[in-house]
């Protein structure tokens, strides 16, 4: 599944333009590399996004084409959640 779909289903990121313009800016990176939005994610990989002063790291559980908001969070696991002071 592309990357920008994969985080709209999940709802990891509300709206896939959104997504794709993250990926596309460098902001998330699949297994250490920066991804593309069509860049292809697979079941166990880990995701890095960043959202400003945060950065939310997941691995994939999951991949479905389409899903309830109850179950979109059973699509992934958080592996770690930083947070950035914001002068550095």
């Amino acid at each position: 599944m592309r990357l920008d779909k994969f985080l709209k289903v999940s709802r990891l990121i509300k709206r896939r333009t959104v997504a794709k313009e993250m990926a596309d800016k460098g902001r998330i990176k699949i297994n250490q590399v920066v991804g593309k939005s069509s860049s292809v994610v697979k079941l166990g990989d880990e995701l890095a996004i960043s959202y400003g002063n945060k950065e939310l790291v997941v691995q994939i559980d999951r991949i479905e084409e389409t899903t309830k908001k109850e179950l979109a969070k059973e699509m992934y696991h958080i592996l770690s959640e930083n947070y950035k002071n914001v002068g550095e």
